[in-house]
């Protein structure tokens, strides 16, 4: 794994036993294929690491998550870096959900593509007031993380946000009861702190039980649903259809911020 990788994703563990993950991948945090693996070995490790009680993942620079870095896909002339990018998110995500501890996720800025994968799949959401969130998918010739949409919002509405690219604002995710809170983004992480404090201070044992619990009695399963929807992303690009619209890029056609 590159240096440049490495100091992207940071973690720390305080005498609490509050994990802190950190991206900071400039310029919009749109990760590699090693980033998305990275950051779901750190989330895996840390949920195995008997002091960690709670885990907050947050980002700094100007957004919570760009999604993939579309340069990567575009540098490749085969399918390498669009398999490794597949894969790096489905592990990420899973490891989201996998940690055996609650995962916090402290949003700021923009949550577009595969920061919405990370998102969904949290126990907790806090945003920042400047949050928006969305899946500009459609724009970058592939499709996913509809299954992680779906949790955050009602299913109509994140059909209207594929299909148009449209974001919603932390205020409506609060609204729809995904957001826990909305702060001004200069508590965010306070406030995130403030309630992983909260939940290091309950008995562990019994809080890992709870979120093994809560995966026990989840309404889907996401791993398999979002593995459904990364095959239409394969479909478009072995057709053609992806190449054409990612090449749109700079000309006229659609921009997505997970470009870097």
């Amino acid at each position: 794994m590159s240096t440049d990788v490495a100091r992207s994703i940071t973690s720390s563990v305080d005498a609490r036993g509050i994990a802190e993950v950190v991206v900071d991948h400039p310029p919009v945090n749109a990760l590699p294929v090693a980033g998305w693996h990275r950051l779901a070995e750190s989330l895996l490790q840390l949920g195995r690491d008997p002091r960690v009680r709670v885990v907050v993942l947050r980002s700094e620079g100007r957004g919570f998550n760009a999604g993939v870095d579309l340069k990567e896909i575009q540098a490749d002339h085969g399918f390498a870096a669009l398999i490794g990018a597949n894969r790096g998110c489905f592990a990420a995500f899973a490891a989201v959900y996998d940690c055996a501890v609650p995962v916090i996720a402290a949003v700021h800025g923009f949550c577009l593509g595969g920061g919405i994968g990370l998102v969904g799949n949290a126990d907790i959401v806090l945003a920042a007031e400047d949050a928006v969130f969305g899946l500009p998918e459609v724009d970058r010739g592939a499709l996913g993380a509809a299954t992680h949409l779906s949790r955050l919002v009602p299913l109509h509405k994140a059909r209207a946000m594929m299909y148009t690219s449209a974001t919603a604002t932390a205020a409506e995710l609060h609204a729809f009861g995904s957001v826990l809170e909305v702060v001004p983004g200069a508590r965010l992480r306070e406030r995130a702190l403030e309630l992983a404090a909260g939940i290091a201070a309950k008995d562990p044992a019994v809080i890992r039980a709870a979120k093994e619990a809560f995966a026990g009695i989840d309404l889907w399963d996401v791993k398999r649903s979002y593995r459904y929807e990364q095959g239409y992303t394969f479909e478009l690009n072995l057709s053609g259809v992806a190449d054409r619209v990612r090449d749109s890029f700079g000309k006229g056609g659609p921009t997505a911020a997970g470009e870097c």
